[in-house]
């Protein structure tokens, strides 16, 4: 008889489950290396920068949304059973049963009046956008802060709530234009001029000698007198100088580490010029460039908001907290626009650099000691 010896299946070992990344971790979207939590933490112990930073945070947010915050036309309308988005989509004053084939006025109290008799609107927190007039004016522009127009018209009875959110907006938007696109052309030039030095950084360095010293007011002004400045003209015009701020800082850089082993094993392994400078090079580089770039924002912010003070800024009619200041100095007996101004200008400028100063501690190497 004989005896089958029944063996044991042994099972591997099940391995433990990571544990899940943490809220930074999952913010970000990607696992950080240890040297960017101590940057994150001691940002975020910096009180006074990380609510600076969310308070920057929200006032842009919001300010992208200015057709939804300030708007002379209806968010939705509904009228005879069917639903309109006047915000969207530009509708005749025939829809609503009107006369008139132009776009619809709501405004108006006899288009508000047809419009009600069988619907109703929902309009946004201030009824008047940029460009709107309030001719319902019981006194002469610039009227005084009312429930109607919380701080008060300019000259021209235009809403100021209206014109503030509308160029936080814009002046923002061009900041971050500005920072953006300089940030790519400052990092290439200083990258090259420090990793192949030579010739060419000497070369480089005295073209930007001589072409930093153009006056960028004269130019600005001779544009202005040749063509009408937009958005994307003084944007041009401001990155033809704005992108030296960072050559420096990152040249110093690409100059020091150049030579490093890692470099040069980089090279001796094959790795092309461009391979090594963005790849290995470039990410010391950066804590510079991140240090710079809330001083740069504020300072486009203040440029733009300059030349509109000036005259030789945006289009006239543009929402612009540089046009608002003007006006308030022209109209020294209204009060509320110097006061709106001052404030709104402030206070982006103290959370930029609020800002600025907690990412400059963070990078600091002396505050991330482990």
């Amino acid at each position: 008889m004989s005896v089958t010896a029944r063996t044991s299946v042994v099972e591997p070992p099940v391995p433990p489950v990571p544990p899940p990344a943490d809220l930074r971790d999952r913010f970000l979207g990607m696992r950080t290396t240890p040297i960017t939590r101590r940057r994150l933490d001691v940002f975020r112990k910096n009180g006074r920068a990380f609510w600076s930073l969310w308070i920057f945070v929200a006032i842009f947010f919001l300010s992208l949304f200015a057709e939804f915050l300030c708007n002379d036309k209806p968010l939705l309308v509904r009228y005879d059973g069917a639903f309109y988005v006047p915000v969207f989509v530009s509708y005749p004053e025939t829809t609503f049963g009107g006369f008139f084939p132009a776009e619809a006025e709501y405004r108006d109290p006899a288009v508000i009046e047809l419009i009600q008799e069988k619907g109703w609107m929902l309009w946004p927190p201030v009824r008047y956008d940029y460009r709107t007039i309030n001719y319902d004016l019981r006194r002469t522009a610039p009227a005084p802060p009312s429930r109607e127009n919380l701080l008060g018209t300019d000259d021209q009875a235009r809403d100021v709530v209206a014109r503030v959110v509308y160029g936080i907006r814009i002046s923002i938007l061009f900041g971050f234009s500005v920072v953006i696109f300089s940030s790519i052309i400052g990092i290439v030039a200083g990258a090259t001029q420090g990793y192949w030095g030579g010739r060419f950084d000497l070369y480089f360095q005295r073209f930007m000698e001589v072409w930093g010293s153009v006056p960028q007011l004269y130019v600005i002004i001779i544009v202005a007198a040749v063509i009408t400045p937009t958005f994307w003209v003084l944007l041009g015009i401001f990155l033809l100088w704005s992108w030296m701020g960072l050559v420096g800082l990152v040249r110093a850089e690409f100059i020091r580490a150049r030579n490093f082993d890692y470099v040069r094993a980089a090279r001796a392994l094959g790795l092309s010029d461009w391979g090594v400078m963005f790849k290995h090079v470039l990410p010391n580089a950066m804590v510079a460039v991140m240090t710079f770039v809330p001083f740069t924002l504020a300072g486009s912010v203040t440029l733009l908001s300059s030349l509109d003070f000036i005259g030789y800024g945006l289009p006239v009619g543009s929402p612009s907290l540089g046009e608002l200041t003007l006006q308030a100095r022209n109209n020294l007996h209204a009060p509320w626009l110097g006061f709106t101004a001052f404030f709104t200008l402030g206070i982006l400028l103290i959370l930029l650099v609020f800002i600025g100063e907690g990412v400059r501690d963070a990078f600091d190497p002396r505050k991330n000691q482990a």
